[in-house]
């Protein structure tokens, strides 16, 4: 196939050839008048599976004939031929034997990292030992660094590192994958040296970027009939500008330094790369500017004296459309616009992006044209309903198992995936409001069969003690094998799925998510005995790190012609249209991730990858996209929180172009701008809206009949200063839903506290309690230990508790004094007949004195009232103590009410009297009637928002009447209902 060489063969294809394409097309070219067999002789080596299956569809087309030998360069044949080379340990195992030995070290020496760090410090462990055995880096070479300016730093990363000496003396007889990698290629080439290969063989679709990649294309370049072909190769590069890429510290960023290495390591130049075909880019001008504009940061005066000779940059910008827009939203809806008319044409269109948040968006505004866009990255494992189930259930043995935990459980779609799942979820909604009723923020087995027991039905009481037994009472202490771990883990999310009368593990596994979670669970059961013992919590922790690795593909039937790719994905694809999309700095480039063990200058030394070679790889990925026959740029100027920075890529375009008016360069990207904004506009029309006026402040008239005829005494401050929340609850039957976990609210503080001041005040009365600060401050932890499960919620109140108590028990001692308690929590209904109207209360506690006359209490752990608000809004003791005037509270007769007092209890104890003196019971009555009558008054409206103590009080009814759109300046517009 080749003429002999006294160099090592090296090809290459320039950016925006379909390199696939043009690959085949010289084989069959080169093969045409040979016999059939001789194409089958070809030994055809390519660096992904994406690319093998690409060339074998471009042979099926046509026209018939024998396939060359396609293999990977991860799979080669001989791996599985060279017996003296032991196989590979598998990876998980390795990364469990590592995670064992850090623990280890961090449990002798905890000052080195937390505990949280274990699975990350393992996995970046285990990453750089597989780059030491790729790159043919021995641990002594480490050690021979000079580190004195790092010295403290490299001592601690030095104890990690010895940790792992042992898996270098031992690689030959266990070695891991990448060892065994470099060791079959290494006795390939030992091999190919002393008896060559005759027949063609070509490697093709690398950049060399790894240390043991690179090693092969050396054996193969040497090889009588071996060659190289490149892709994404700069035949435009001036040969001089190929030398300021000697230095890897400050060219390895740049997209055609792994080409360089390589060169320098076969020994060649640039002159001698080769043309692998003379198919032409498709557009020759634009690879030029592109080559000139990624020159290496140092060297980039040269833009002085070559831009000019760039010619007309017109051409270059031809179907090249810019779009900035003004937020990520913006960039996703026109892409996605795009992406919609290329599939109404019959058009390949593809979406380029590291950046998984705009594919999302992106997924999600095609969904409203039916669009199912082919995303090669496939959905996270950890994100599937397996996934995400297994991660819930693993979790339940660490965690106390809350209400929240059990309704997620008990609503997932693979819980109870049996023939009376219709019954599942009905009793799972009723167990929910259920629980948000009682407020039980960590229900146990009495909870169930309490709700059980309300419901009256076999049915659910049998459901229920499933539940109790499935989610309830998991917590494992101690620590355990992982395969005990495991072997429980699975257990119960089996029995989980398969419901109560289930058999086996009913839908767990089922599809390809299933599928896919259960080959994880079978390898990692597989290598359970290389784990350790480990508590529940770090179980669940490997077990979700073991999730994030994997990935679901082919979830739906995605549209054939719309396609999102990874950089990866796009090297070895062909589209007519490509929108590289999210150009800005963290996406294109993505960042290099920190690295805990080494600084760039000591990777350096050591002969280890720099940091900059992931951003040279994608920056040779760009090169190589923005060379496509149509392509968009695409960024957005804000994300969520903050401005945005260009992609430094993207910036050396404009800035190269914006430089060159006598080429043309500002019109040009002007016209590529008004490409992009022309869609920014067509996204302005499709979501403009009509203009809807502003809600008014309503103040619904509803009919008298449906209007309340009973209230509470709290409820009358409401009617006052909130009417619209009075006709929203009592006429509309709206209550706000109770939260599913009850959080340690002011109103569940206020609630404890009530309990706590009764239940010891009732034992200083009737049980010979004794008055004292710290009789008080037992019976509130006793009180809060039963009703409060936040232990730092409980020392926070406790130690508020501890500040009032000595007032407390002192002001407490003089009303005692005065008065002794008759009762806690008595209720009260009074009803008036004109109107007919009831008023009901419950009063905290009420004493007599020596003269029968009643004294009420009402405890604050808020806001007190002042005399003038008890006046004017909140009347809940004046009409309390009204009551007591018409004998309203059960076992009370009718009696004077000598005085009625809020006790604060908050940051400024203090009593407040309500002002009985300046509101006898006749009056408040009075006031009272003539409230409820202007209420039950067909033209009066219950207005929102009437006169709130503050314009930042909430109001559960805030949205509905829709607060916001309007503000308290404006009139309320009465609207009658019927």
């Amino acid at each position: 196939m080749f003429e002999p060489s006294d160099t090592p063969r090296v090809f290459g294809v320039p950016p925006g050839v379909d390199f696939p394409a043009a690959l085949v097309r010289r084989l069959r070219q080169d093969f045409a008048d040979q016999p059939p067999e001789a194409l089958a002789r070809v030994r055809l080596v390519v660096n992904t599976a994406r690319m093998a299956r690409r060339i074998t569809r471009l042979f099926a087309e046509g026209p018939a004939c024998l396939l060359p030998r396609i293999e990977l360069v991860t799979d080669l044949p001989e791996a599985r031929l060279l017996a003296d080379i032991p196989p590979a340990v598998p990876p998980l195992r390795r990364r469990l034997e590592i995670t064992q030995l850090v623990a280890g070290l961090m449990a002798r020496a905890p000052d080195l990292a937390p505990r949280a760090s274990l699975y990350d410090l393992s996995d970046s462990l285990a990453a750089l030992m597989d780059e030491m055995h790729g790159e043919g880096v021995p641990p002594q070479t480490l050690y021979e660094l000079d580190v004195s300016d790092h010295s403290e730093h490299w001592a601690r990363s030095l104890k990690f590192l010895q940790i792992v000496e042992h898996y270098f003396d031992q690689a030959g007889e266990a070695p891991d994958t990448e060892t065994r990698q470099r060791m079959v290629i290494d006795a390939l080439a030992r091999q190919w040296a002393e008896a060559p290969l005759g027949d063609p063989v070509i490697l093709a679709g690398s950049t060399g970027s790894r240390g043991t990649t690179m090693r092969l294309m050396q054996a193969v370049a040497r090889l009588p009939q071996g060659a190289i072909v490149l892709p994404g190769f700069d035949f435009d590069m001036p040969l001089a500008a190929w030398k300021d890429l000697n230095d890897a510290l400050t060219a390895e960023d740049h997209p055609q330094y792994r080409f360089h290495a390589l060169m320098r390591n076969l020994g060649i130049t640039r002159a001698d790369v080769m043309a692998w075909s003379d198919t032409p880019p498709p557009s020759a001008s634009r690879n030029r500017l592109i080559s000139l504009a990624l020159r290496p940061a140092p060297v980039t005066d040269c833009w002085l004296a070559e831009g000019p000779q760039l010619g007309d940059l017109a051409p270059a910008f031809d179907d090249v459309t810019l779009l900035v827009a003004p937020s990520q939203r913006d960039e996703a809806l026109a892409i996605a616009l795009r992406l919609r008319q290329a599939a109404e044409e019959g058009q390949t269109a593809a979406l380029i992006t590291p950046d998984r948040m705009l594919t999302r968006q992106v997924t999600a505004a095609l969904d409203r044209w039916g669009i199912l866009p082919d995303d090669s990255a496939g959905l996270p494992l950890q994100l599937s309903a397996p996934g995400r189930f297994l991660r819930h259930v693993a979790a339940l043995f660490h965690r106390k198992s809350d209400a929240a935990a059990i309704i997620t459980l008990l609503k997932h779609p693979l819980t109870h995936t049996g023939s009376t799942r219709g019954d599942h979820l009905r009793w799972t909604r009723e167990l929910e409001l259920y629980l948000r009723r009682k407020g039980q923020p960590y229900p146990g087995p009495a909870t169930l069969a309490a709700w059980a027991e309300s419901r009256g039905d076999a049915g659910a009481a049998a459901w229920a003690g499933w539940v109790a037994n499935c989610l309830t009472g998991q917590n494992v202490s101690g620590e355990h094998p992982l395969a005990d771990h495991l072997a429980r883990h699975i257990d119960l999310a089996s029995r989980l799925a398969a419901g109560p009368d289930g058999e086996a593990s009913g839908g767990l596994w089922a599809e390809k998510p299933g599928r896919e979670a259960l080959k994880a669970v079978t390898e990692l059961q597989a290598e359970a005995g290389a784990g350790g013992p480990m508590t529940a919590a770090d179980y669940a922790a490997l077990f979700n790190a073991i999730m994030q690795r994997g990935e679901v593909r082919d979830r739906d039937a995605p549209h054939p012609r719309i396609l999102i790719w990874g950089t990866l994905e796009a090297r070895v694809q062909g589209a007519d249209l490509l929108i590289l999309g999210g150009l800005n700095e963290g996406s294109w480039p993505e960042m290099p991730a920190p690295d805990p063990w080494l600084n760039r200058k000591m990777r350096h030394d050591a002969g280890l990858l720099l940091p900059e070679r992931r951003i040279g790889l994608s920056a040779h990925d760009f090169q190589q996209a923005v060379a496509a026959p149509e392509i968009w740029l695409t960024r957005a100027e804000r994300s969520d929180d903050a401005q945005t920075v260009p992609s430094r890529w993207l910036n050396r375009l404009l800035n190269l172009s914006e430089g060159l008016p006598a080429q043309n360069g500002p019109a040009a990207l002007r016209v590529a701008k008004e490409r992009g904004q022309t869609w920014l506009d067509r996204i302005a029309a499709l979501e403009a809206v009509e203009q809807v006026d502003p809600m008014p402040r309503p103040s619904p008239r509803p009919p008298v009949a449906a209007r309340p005829r009973k209230l509470s005494v709290t409820e009358i401050k409401r009617l006052v200063r909130d009417p619209y929340a009075i006709y929203a609850r009592h006429v509309l039957g709206l209550r706000p839903l109770d939260p599913l976990m009850r959080a340690p609210d002011a109103l569940l503080r206020g609630i404890v506290t009530h309990e706590v001041l009764e239940q010891f005040v009732k034992g200083v009365v009737q049980d010979n309690t004794p008055l004292s600060t710290e009789a008080m401050l037992d019976k509130a932890g006793t009180i809060l230990a039963e009703h409060v499960p936040w232990s730092d919620m409980r020392a926070l109140w406790l130690a508020r508790l501890q500040r009032v108590a000595g007032w407390f028990v002192a002001t407490e001692e003089a009303r005692l004094a005065t008065a002794r308690p008759v009762g806690f929590e008595i209720k009260a209904s009074h009803t008036i007949t004109t109107p007919a109207f009831t008023l009901t209360a419950k009063a905290d506690r009420i004493d007599r004195d020596d003269s029968s006359a009643l004294h009420i209490y009402d405890y604050k752990t808020g806001a007190v009232p002042s005399a003038k608000e008890q006046t004017a809004f909140d009347k809940q003791l004046l009409l309390e103590a009204a009551m007591a005037a018409e004998g309203a509270f059960e076992g009370l007769p009718p009696a004077e009410v000598a005085r009625a007092m809020f006790i604060g209890l908050g940051s400024d104890a203090k009593e407040v009297a309500a002002p009985l003196d300046k509101n006898p019971p006749d009056q408040v009555w009075a006031e009272f009637v003539k409230l409820v009558s202007a209420y039950l008054e067909p033209d009066q409206g219950f207005s929102a928002r009437r006169a709130m103590f503050k314009e930042t009080d909430h109001s559960d009814y805030d949205q509905l009447a829709r607060f916001g759109e309007w503000d308290t300046t404006h009139d309320p517009r009465p609207e009658d209902l019927s």
